[in-house]
């Protein structure tokens, strides 16, 4: 299911950006030169459908995709404006950083980054956890959305 989101209401992302840079993790635009590792980093961790679709953050600069460090090691990412235009996602954050408010730091900073290219609204395709979207942005379900953009994709094991 795809849902929506209003982003002239987005709680701001500053607070929990401080509280990760004072845990030695920095949010910032990808750079081209990073493209492989950002690849890598997607496809150890995630997929390569999803490494497919944040390739195109590239087409534009700066890059329509956030990522996180620590350690001058990528550790989360966010798309936005890939996948279909107004899109958020991919998005993900390494298993062994999860539960530190990293994953609600990037959705924002992405979704912020869709406010500032002019977008009233966002869409989430194929939402993951509906529920965390409602309560962290106020995102509602789209009816008839399944599957959206992601209708008839090809076969990812050839």
């Amino acid at each position: 299911m795809d849902m929506l989101v209003p982003l002239y209401r987005l709680p701001a992302s500053t607070p929990l950006v401080e509280k990760l840079r004072g845990a030695g993790i920095t949010l910032r635009h990808a750079n081209t030169f990073e493209i492989s590792l950002l690849r890598g980093f997607i496809e150890k961790h995630f997929t390569r459908g999803w490494a497919d679709e944040v390739s195109s953050a590239f087409r534009q600069m700066p890059a329509t995709c956030i990522i996180a460090i620590h350690e001058k090691k990528i550790i989360g990412f966010a798309a936005y404006d890939c996948t279909r235009k107004g899109y958020f996602g991919p998005t993900g954050v390494d298993p062994a950083f999860r539960g530190q408010g990293l994953g609600t730091a990037l959705l924002l900073a992405a979704l912020e980054g869709l406010l500032h290219l002019g977008y009233g609204y966002a869409i989430i395709g194929a939402a993951g956890p509906s529920d965390f979207y409602v309560k962290t942005v106020g995102a509602i379900p789209i009816p008839d959305s399944i599957p959206g953009a992601y209708a008839d994709p090809l076969d990812q094991n050839p």
